[in-house]
Formats: structure tokens, sequence, C-alpha cells
């Protein structure tokens, strides 16, 4: 096991920068802080002709290690702001710093002759440090301000003896080979291309199926729960979203609006003010609450270039996006109805619900949040009030609401112990006023509706990232591209047994694929395993013989087992049906 500690790595983030001092003596020094695992330090080498490699990481860190050792202190100077001014007088990012700070107390910690601007803390002494390791380069903006100037960031991590970071490295190699983007190259399930544009997946064949297996999934789950689909418009008008307080509460999250005839359109950025529109399509009566709504959406979010991760974060997504309107009295049950959609989705797709958030809204931030303090009150309290009657436990979240309502935040807990957001019930009281929804009641008379906003597995996206790190690629077989590998021994004299087998299996809706390349067995047999195919079909003499018998091999074992084809067919049935 392994533990961070923020002040030992701000320590050896010093020790970074006095290395580099040492090598690149024109440097210019930007920040060096702690993060949560490690610590980085930001510069300018000022050179344009020099550069740091990879190799260069090797002699840095051994410097750091040589410093390291010799047990310097840090210690601690006030200053004033005319005395930093001076001492960092050729250093544009300190004293751009120092003018920040003008106001507030300065000062610098030094290390022997070695001093850098800092407000700690910091460990006794560089001795503390034991162990050691430089990461990566990286490219930064001062001020993560792509108009600033362009930056190099070294990452590292530190500990305190060398076991934590034996066992870091470990855990780090474990990520990489379970990093989805990784997983998505090898399995040619998703690319990008800034041709197309910076953030937009383009899904492969391999990817589609997935997602469409994904989709069918859901949509007889949502079926299963009296769900009715629509579909509605990738563009809205800019009046649609001023309506709904989006645009005033999200507008740094839309793209920038389109003029095309008489008209200002965005793409959307989520589908809740078009389902809005769907329920307003009719007069409605309290005998007809609830509506639930689903959509297969296609939304678009800005998000800037430096927060955009693979399938994590993107700027177009896929949304499986639901919406309830229903009646006061009805919010309990289908707020529980919710829920229990929500959890057979994850069962099915073996996700499983670290813990519940209830998140609220930050009652002193009137610019995020919609400003109606009773409409918080009585949104909040019935979630909340929910949640406690049917002994759910969870966390209170300020701050972490949308703009509109609060929300149950179902949070998964991944294989990389990073903590996700990937299902939503959300409570809006807002909405349906700003649009004028309304019902007859049983008094006949007018009567606003509540919204559920309801996600049942996040962006496909998101989700298709969660399940491929969960599993490392090897998928169950009802998400696998290539459910069944059929490779004959010799092409020559089992190609057409083999072409055979593929369409028995595909008439059942199996996804088989023949391999039918002059290559060696054992080459074909070791990339089906690299492609994390789950069966494999060899064919050869014995299975001519009798053309009603397979010898297959699951993926990951060596043992093979005899079946007919039959029996193989049901077995991939099963497996399907079952979803293992």
């Amino acid at each position: 096991m392994y533990k961070f500690d923020p002040k030992l790595n701000h320590s050896a983030a010093h020790v970074l920068a006095m290395a580099l001092t040492k090598f690149y003596p024109n440097l210019s020094l930007a920040i060096g802080p702690a993060i949560d695992e490690g610590f980085y330090y930001d510069f300018n080498l000022n050179d344009p002709n020099t550069s740091i490699t990879p190799i260069d990481l090797l002699k840095i860190e051994k410097e750091m290690k040589k410093i390291a050792a010799q047990a310097l202190t840090f210690d601690y100077e006030q200053v004033s702001y005319e005395q930093a001014k001076d001492l960092f007088k050729n250093n544009k990012y300190k004293l751009d710093i120092i003018e920040e700070n003008k106001n507030k107390p300065l000062s610098i910690y030094h290390s022997g002759k070695w001093f850098d601007l800092c407000k700690g803390p910091h460990v006794e002494n560089t001795k503390e440090i034991k162990a050691i390791k430089l990461l990566n380069i990286a490219g930064s903006y001062w001020r993560g301000d792509a108009n600033n100037d362009q930056l190099i960031r070294i990452y590292g991590v530190a500990f305190n003896d060398q076991a934590q970071l034996d066992a870091y490295l470990v855990d780090l190699q474990e990520r990489k080979e379970r990093d989805h983007r990784k997983i998505g190259k090898d399995l040619n399930l998703f690319t990008f291309n800034n041709l197309a544009g910076q953030g937009l997946p383009i899904w492969l064949p391999n990817g589609t199926i997935i997602k469409s297996q994904v989709q069918k999934f859901i949509n007889e789950v949502e079926f299963q729960f009296n769900f009715d689909t629509v579909i509605t418009p990738i563009l809205g008008s800019i009046d649609l979203y001023k309506t709904s307080g989006h645009w005033d509460h999200y507008k740094d999250n839309i793209f920038s609006p389109v003029q095309i005839d008489n008209e200002v359109l965005i793409l959307r950025p989520m589908t809740c003010p078009h389902h809005t529109l769907v329920y307003s399509n009719e007069l409605r009566s309290y005998r007809s609450l609830p509506i639930r709504l689903s959509e297969h959406s296609i939304l678009h979010r800005y998000e800037s270039s430096g927060g955009l991760t693979g399938f994590e974060r993107v700027r177009e997504m896929i949304l499986e996006d639901c919406h309830v309107f229903c009646r006061s009295d009805q919010i309990e049950h289908e707020v529980i109805n919710a829920f229990k959609m929500i959890q057979e989705a994850q069962e099915g797709l073996g996700i499983k619900t670290f813990e519940i958030h209830l998140s609220l809204n930050d009652p002193n931030d009137k610019e995020k949040y919609y400003d109606d303090p009773q409409m918080w009150e009585h949104s909040q309290n019935a979630l909340r009030k929910m949640l406690k009657d049917h002994k759910i436990p969870y966390k209170e979240m300020v701050g972490e609401a949308a703009f509109y309502g609060p929300k149950i935040d179902f949070q998964v807990k991944t294989v990389l112990n990073r903590i996700i957001t990937v299902s939503t019930i959300q409570l809006d009281f807002l909405l349906p006023n700003r649009f004028n929804l309304s019902y007859i009641n049983e008094n006949n008379e007018q009567s606003a509706p509540v919204m559920i906003h309801i996600g049942i597995i996040g962006t496909y996206e998101r989700l298709l990232a969660i399940l491929l790190e969960q599993t490392k690629g090897v998928l169950p077989l009802w998400l696998s591209p290539v459910q069944v590998v059929i490779i004959p021994v010799n092409e020559n004299l089992h190609a057409d047994y083999a072409k055979e087998l593929n369409a028995k299996l595909r008439k059942h809706l199996v996804r088989s694929s023949l391999d039918l390349r002059n290559e060696r067995l054992s080459k074909k047999i070791r990339e089906a395993q690299i492609q994390k195919i789950p069966y494999q079909i060899v064919v050869g003499d014995e299975e001519i013989k009798n053309d009603k018998m397979v010898t297959y091999r699951r993926y990951g074992s060596e043992e093979t087992t005899t079946v007919s084809v039959d029996d193989f067919i049901k077995v991939l049935e099963n497996d399907i049906r079952s979803k293992k």
C-alpha cells in the first residue's frame, strides 16, 4: 500500500526545481504544487533550441536523489512586496504571482543557497524524501490559458520509503493496462481525428456493436418501466434555452450560437427543454400523469481542450435521457421507480453503486443556482425525506446540485479507485413553471406538474470507458463485438466447412467471424486472444469427419471442449441470456 503526503511531495517539487536550475540555469520557474498523486513543476527553458526528453528525466532524477541525500532544510522567510519583486525581477511568472498577492503575506523558502517563492508547508529537510520517481513530461500553459506562454511540465512522485514507491509503480502499470484509451485502440472500438474536431468521438464498427447492444438492453429496461420513446431535434432555438434558464446558468458549456435565416440556433447540450415541448403538445389531465419520456439523444457540450480525456470527457456525447412529468403526490413513487430502473440497468451491465450522494445547492451562490429559496427548500426536503423513509444511506453534497434542482447521484468506484457519477435522479420544480406546463387537476383547475430528470447510465462514452477499465476489455459475451472466431487449420482443406459453420452461427444471430488468412495456426489463436474474443473454434480434419461437432476454447483458457454444433449454440445463447 502507499499513501501520498502533500507536504513531502511539495518539498520534492522544490528539489526538482533545484535540479532543473543546475542543468538549465537560464530557465524561468513557474509553479510547483503537490497534487493528488505526487507533484509537478511548470517552467520555461527560455531557449527554443533546447528541449527536455524522457532520457533527460533520468539525469534530473539522479540529481534530485543527490540533493535529497544532503538533508537540506526548508527555511521560511516572510518578505515584503518590494523585496519579493526584487528577488524575482527576472522571472515574469513569479512577478505575476507576487502582483496577484500584493496585499497578502508573501514568503520564500530557502534550501541551502537556493530559494523559491512559496507559502509552504514543507518537511523538515530533504532527507525525508526517501524515494523519488519522475514520471513524464507534458505541455502546459501559464495560468492554464492557451493565450499565455506555453510551458514544460514535469510530473513526479515522492514517498518516505521505497516500498511505497514500488507499490505505486505496480498500481500505475495496472492502470496503464486498464486505460480505456489503450484498450479502445487495441480492440478498434473508437478513434479521434483532429480533422473531425477535438473531443468528437468516432465510433468504429466494433465499438458501435457494443453501444448498440447496451442501447437495446437499456431500451428494454425503459419499456419494462413504462417509458415512451421520443425523438427531438439536435438543434434548438436560443429562446428555448433562455426560457429554460440554461443560457443564463450553463452558457459556458454551450457551443456558440449559429444564425440561420431569422433564427439563432444552438447545438443542444441536453434534452429536457425539448421534452417540455413534448409534454405541452396536448392537454393533460391529472388522470394521464405520470408521463414518462425517454430519448436516445446526441448532445454537445463545450469542454476545454485540456479537459478532454478519451471517452470520459468529450464534446459530443450520446445520452439515454429520461424525464417524468408527474403530480406532487406521485414524486415518491416515481423516484423509487427510477431507483429500481437504474438498479436493474446497473446490474445487467455489471456495475455496482459505491455510494449515493444527495446533491444540494449552495444558497450563497446566486450566480450558479436559480434564486428561489422556497423552491430549493421544498425540493431538497422532498428527496431527503424519501431517502430517509426508504432507509437509503446517502451523503449530502452542498454545491453539487443542478442549477434548477437537487439530485440523487449514483457514485461508482472503478477498479482504479476513481469515484464517478454514472446515474442521476433530479427533482425539478423550476422548468415546468418556466415553460408554463400544466394539467387539469381533480378540481378542474390548472396545476403545474413536477419534472424528474433521470440519467440511467450516463453517457454511452463514459459507460464504455468504465466497462473497458473494469474488464480490461474482456467483455461479457453479449457485449463482445466478435463472439466467436472460426479458425481453419488449413485454408485449402478446411475453409469450406468453416464457412458453413460460420453461416449457421450467424443464422442464430451469433457474431462470428472467419480467419482465413494464410498465417500459422498458433499466430491466429494468439491474435484471437489479443482481441479478447470469447470463443475460438479450430476446424480441422476431425471436425469435417463429423460435421455436427465443434471444438472450442474459451478466452483465457487452454482447455478445449468438443460438443455438437447445436449444443454449442445453446451454450452461447445461455451465456448471452444470462449476460455472462
